[in-house]
């Protein structure tokens, strides 16, 4: 058991991850989650546009999407990534966060290839279980998890 708690310690300390929202607080918030758990490769978009850009040149094992930016929001991040012939890396796997839970939103988040799907504010565990998730199935599957990070609805899986 504590073999596997180091296998993903050495898992979460070589990700590169890409946190892309337009609101510097937030940012700051889940930069200090994502240390916390030990990961230490972290870039940062401040909108969809630079994260797009991130994505070419940082090549992330995993992005952080806002839904609600202005430009390129979530949506249109994630169509234009998930464009084969326009991005290197069309399958990366993307987490949500959003602070809006409704049913359309995670409907269609699914519908575009998101892979996990969570309400802000979010827990240290809970973002941490999404990128071990994700990470370890890389399927396109999404959760919509509850701002105390229980699990409300598996929607896709």
């Amino acid at each position: 058991m504590h073999a596997a708690g180091e296998d993903i310690n050495t898992i979460l300390g070589g990700i590169k991850v890409l946190i892309v929202d337009d609101e510097h607080s937030t940012r700051k918030v889940v930069r200090a989650l994502l240390l916390g758990m030990g990961c230490t490769r972290i870039e940062e978009a401040h909108d969809g546009a630079s994260g797009l850009d991130a994505v070419r040149s940082f090549a992330p094992d995993i992005v952080l999407l806002d839904w609600e930016m202005p430009g390129i929001d979530g949506p249109a991040f994630v169509r234009k990534l998930r464009s084969r012939e326009r991005f290197p890396l069309p399958q990366v796997p993307i987490i949500m966060l959003t602070g809006h839970g409704e049913r359309a939103r995670v409907l269609e988040a699914v519908r575009l290839g998101v892979h996990e799907f969570l309400l802000k504010p979010v827990s240290s565990s809970t973002l941490k279980a999404r990128i071990i998730s994700v990470l370890s199935k890389p399927q396109a599957r999404l959760r919509l998890a509850d701002r105390d990070g229980d699990e409300a609805h598996r929607l896709a899986g």
